[in-house]
């Protein structure tokens, strides 16, 4: 019979100061020629983690020497304080899932270490990017958002004084991707020295986006959830053979499920968020493009994406 050898769980660290001791230490120990550059990565989350943050994190890991990853319910970008008090908090099981996924660190820290002084008079706008889809559906949430993740790139990053030479990258899911093209371009607008890692949406087997929110779903909550992919996959099918998209088919799809009330279903710029500058409903589809959705799933929002073409 084999005797399963056991994962060595990550190191928990509390604080900057053990993050940025933990760190360096780990960086100048990795082995080999100390003029090689090092690879540093962090994967900030907010926990509840599920098998997409696996493959988030295994995919940092497979393009890292030290993989840092971060768990804060961040309070700022919840509009509705009901929603920040259930959101889920699994501690226990986020690191036992760390250790599968290879994580070294696992910065989990009080809101107090985040916050010292309180809610931060100084914050990063997200700006127009922020306005729109999902920040038009909850205001303030993408500032909010980048109040933390602008403290925890600061955070990860390689203490100054490591001896050795360090890149370091950030590691982000795509299923958020607004929220992603508004991280990449604070780091682009602020200069931050990170480079900005997305990783592709890990589906169900059905189709599902994983979600921490899932959970919330009942039996048929769930199944009628899939309409959402369904959509979008519809979308990547005539991008794919170069038809036109004619999203008002996608939408109907979606309204022909009843426990799904559609927020917005829109075709735009990967870059921008903005709504495209070709493609109309009737001629053929070319160029790139990203099919954005939100709805209402019972009690559950939901979000998922499709790029398109490319």
């Amino acid at each position: 019979m084999t005797i399963p050898v056991p994962t060595p769980s990550p190191r928990v660290v509390r604080t900057v100061a053990e993050l940025k001791a933990a760190t360096r230490a780990l960086l100048e120990a990795v082995p080999g020629d100390p003029g090689r550059t090092r690879r540093l990565a962090l994967v900030p989350t907010m926990g509840a983690l599920h098998a997409g943050h696996g493959t988030l994190v295994r995919s940092a890991r497979a393009e890292s020497d030290v993989v840092v990853v971060s768990l804060f319910v961040n309070r700022l970008q919840f509009n509705d304080p009901r929603d920040f008090e259930r959101y889920p908090r699994t501690p226990d099981d986020d690191v036992a899932l760390l250790a599968g996924a290879g994580a070294d660190l696992v910065f989990a820290p009080e809101e107090s270490e985040v916050y010292p002084d309180g809610r931060p008079l100084v914050t990063v706008s997200s700006g127009r990017l922020g306005e729109k889809f999902e920040g038009a559906s909850r205001p303030g949430h993408f500032d909010g958002m980048l109040a933390v993740v602008a403290k925890l790139l600061h955070y990860g990053a390689p203490p100054a004084e490591t001896g050795v030479p360090v890149r370091y990258r950030a590691y982000f899911g795509q299923k958020d991707a607004q929220q992603l093209a508004i991280i990449r371009r604070m780091v682009s607008d602020l200069a931050y020295p990170v480079g900005i890692a997305a990783v592709p949406i890990v589906r169900s087997p059905r189709g599902l986006a994983l979600s921490s929110r899932n959970r919330f779903l009942g039996a048929e909550e769930a199944e009628a959830a899939l309409v959402l992919s369904r959509a979008l996959f519809l979308l990547k099918e005539r991008a794919d053979a170069h038809e036109p998209l004619r999203v008002e088919d996608a939408e109907a799809l979606i309204a022909s499920q009843p426990l799904v009330r559609l927020d917005y279903l829109e075709v735009v710029d990967p870059g921008t968020l903005e709504p495209l500058a070709f493609n109309c409903p009737e001629t053929p589809f070319t160029g790139q493009a990203l099919a954005l959705v939100a709805a209402q799933v019972g009690s559950v929002r939901l979000i998922d994406n499709m790029p398109l073409g490319g």
